[in-house]
């Protein structure tokens, strides 16, 4: 039985990654930018791998603007959707798989976000979180950091409000 205290640990990680999964693989722009995941319990990391296509700057070199906005905001979105599907999910009222599109999730609109720049993104991996500030049935808010290779270094943070998929 899902979420019950004796269901088997590897099915309770199979089912969480499935999830996680699904939840991504309905953002193709997140797959040409080549970010991923890490999951550890509910807590997630985003990563982006460094890849020369992500170069907006070829003299420094340094990251595009672009990308490291778009690291944000997915990071954001995903955020904030696992965190809302969290509960349903643990309780097994929703089983979201990558191959069954009538079972993903709708993932929450972007009304605003805003960027701070912090310092130029450099030719490597970058990681983000995000912190879903208030998350209610419409509306939301979301701040997130982006670093490099130290996270006390951030190279952009971010604050987002987004508009809540509603039933149905």
């Amino acid at each position: 039985m899902v979420g019950d205290r004796n269901e088997p640990l590897n099915q309770i990680k199979q089912r969480r990654d499935s999830a996680l999964k699904a939840l991504v693989s309905g953002v193709p722009y997140m797959n040409w930018l080549g970010i991923n995941f890490d999951r550890r319990g509910d807590e997630l990391t985003a990563v982006m791998p460094y890849d020369e296509k992500l170069i907006g700057n070829p003299r420094l070199p340094a990251l595009h603007g672009g990308v490291t906005a778009a690291f944000l905001e997915v990071t954001a979105i995903i955020e904030l959707s696992w965190t809302a599907m969290w509960e349903d999910m643990e309780s097994g009222r929703i089983a979201p798989d990558a191959d069954v599109p009538d079972s993903l999730p709708r993932l929450p609109k972007t009304i605003d976000f805003t960027v701070d720049y912090l310092r130029s993104g450099l030719p490597r991996d970058a990681y983000a979180r995000a912190k879903v500030v208030r998350s209610g049935r419409r509306y939301a808010s979301v701040q997130v950091e982006a670093w490099q290779d130290n996270r006390s270094r951030l190279i952009a943070q971010a604050t987002g409000h987004f508009l809540m998929p509603q039933g149905g």
